[in-house]
């Protein structure tokens, strides 16, 4: 999944030793807004000291994140965790990817007119006005 915003902060990075391996981790926080009509805050997360080396990004950056969304169970409680693989600079999205033109359309024969619809008989129009006191058996 990819998600276009601007990088409204980021987070002081957390590292620690894991209990069950003893191999020493790394997380980088970010939190980016989106740039729709009614913007979101998004709270990622960059896993892994080559990734947030790979991935960095600063406040006022316009970025494209592509992440994985996962959520786990602890002591009965669910907690979700956005999790970005990748960092881009920019709107990505909005660019159109490389691909070949489309062929021209080959030489046809002449147009034919179109088929005209035949006339609607028996037509029934609804009032909505109506139909609600009329206890139909419709939900709304």
């Amino acid at each position: 999944m990819d998600i276009v915003g601007k990088i409204i902060q980021v987070l002081p990075l957390q590292e620690g030793v894991s209990a069950r391996t003893g191999n020493a981790w790394k997380i980088q926080s970010y939190v980016l807004e989106t740039q729709d009509q009614y913007p979101r805050k998004v709270c990622f997360e960059v896993f892994g000291e080559d990734r947030i080396k790979n991935n960095s990004c600063n406040v006022d950056d316009i970025v494209t994140v592509s992440f994985d969304i996962e959520s786990r169970e602890v002591n009965g409680r669910w907690f979700t965790s956005i999790r970005a693989w990748r960092i881009q600079q920019g709107d990505v999205t909005a660019e159109a990817p490389d691909a070949p033109a489309a062929p021209a359309a080959p030489a046809a024969a002449p147009a034919q007119p179109a088929a005209q619809p035949a006339p609607a008989t028996n037509v029934e129009t609804f009032d909505a006005a109506a139909g609600a006191d009329e206890g139909t058996d419709l939900p709304f």
